[in-house]
């Protein structure tokens, strides 16, 4: 239906200088020098990126053009882009967008966009990376925010990733973006996620009660469930994924169908463009996301919201080499933890799933 510091954020910004080549090849394999669990630089931080101008407009269609989007409406870390209409972005990009809510079925998504039945869609990268391995004809064109996955313990719980050796940790899907990342947590940090731990599958409302019940030692799991939980008494944030070098990376994405970035590129830009604004402008208003996303979500508050809203970065965004850096770090992580193929060479796969619609 239609829905009328110098930090190293800073330093990706210079994408395309000197001094962020040189960065770049720092970055690209990547800092083994893991900070503590905690660190990230600030919430909600004013929009950095990587040197696209989210004023100009450039990429403004020359008449109106009528996409579909897929998402998940009710992803709080995607509320930027369910409002996005209702605060005009979309029209000012000479959009009319069709939103199509996949939930959280992410194959269906991905072939949805594949075969023409959706033009673009945003998802989390670690979600998707599995299935454009094996041939989606889906291209990624940026990263949108970073946050969003949480790993939860009991007050007298583990305390730390090698503490978690020999536990069992309790997820909702085996393919979800928060175990792959928190597997690839581990690998860092000596646990095998695949031999040294054990993973149980639970319906998400129930991942608090088997804590509680020393079912598991740990929950992994996203917003807004698991930020609700750890405000309850007895519970514990182990970790996020604002930590190490993630911290400064995108873990949501945007992805086109492969055929509007080969064919179509100025709508494919002129998407991408229209919703890292969105993210953006959130960055700068959370107040407003969240009052207007209620009219999406269920069981939630204006201020929870706004909570989770601030613990992401939606000021943060990727794109470009930045981009294709940070998902060649997922991807070569991903194959450390046996999710993708051992054959799979994470920078050739990066930019073989990636469209420079901004070039």
């Amino acid at each position: 239906m239609p829905i009328s510091v110098l930090n190293r954020r800073q330093l990706l910004a210079l994408a395309g200088t000197a001094t962020a080549a040189a960065f770049a090849s720092r970055f690209a394999w990547a800092d083994t020098s893991h900070a503590g669990h905690g660190a990230h630089t600030g919430h909600g931080a004013q929009p950095v990126g990587s040197g696209l101008d989210l004023d100009s407009d450039r990429w403004v269609l020359p008449e109106p053009r009528k996409i579909k989007l897929a998402t998940n409406l009710n992803a709080v870390c995607l509320a930027p882009v369910a409002v996005a209409d209702s605060q005009g972005i979309f029209k000012r990009h000479n959009l009319e967008v069709e939103f199509v809510n996949f939930g959280n079925s992410t194959e269906v998504l991905l072939e949805s966009m594949a075969t023409g039945k959706a033009d673009a869609a945003t998802g989390m990268a670690l979600r998707w990376l599995k299935a454009l391995e094996q041939g989606f004809d889906v291209k990624l064109t940026a990263g949108t925010h970073g946050g969003c996955l949480r790993l939860l313990t009991l007050d007298d719980g583990p305390k730390s990733f090698e503490a978690l050796k020999g536990t069992t940790i309790g997820v909702t899907d085996m393919a979800a973006a928060d175990k792959n990342f928190f597997s690839l947590m581990l690998k860092r940090h000596g646990v095998d996620p695949v031999r040294d731990v054990t993973w149980r599958v639970y319906p998400i409302d129930l991942l608090s009660v088997a804590l509680e019940k020393g079912e598991i030692q740990a929950a992994s799991g996203s917003d807004p469930l698991m930020y609700r939980v750890k405000q309850q008494p007895g519970f514990a944030e182990l970790a996020t994924n604002m930590i190490e070098e993630y911290a400064n990376m995108s873990c949501c994405v945007v992805g086109v169908s492969g055929e509007l970035a080969r064919n179509d590129t100025p709508v494919a830009a002129a998407i991408t463009h229209s919703i890292l604004q969105a993210h953006a402008w959130a960055s700068r208003n959370p107040d407003a996301v969240a009052e207007e996303f209620l009219k999406f979500a269920i069981n939630t508050s204006k201020e929870e919201v706004h909570a989770i809203l601030t613990e992401h970065t939606h000021g943060y965004y990727s794109v470009g080499n930045t981009f294709v850096k940070e998902i060649a770090v997922y991807a070569r992580d991903l194959k450390n933890v046996e999710v993708l193929r051992p054959r799979t060479d994470p920078l050739e796969f990066a930019e073989s799933i990636h469209a420079d619609v901004f070039a």
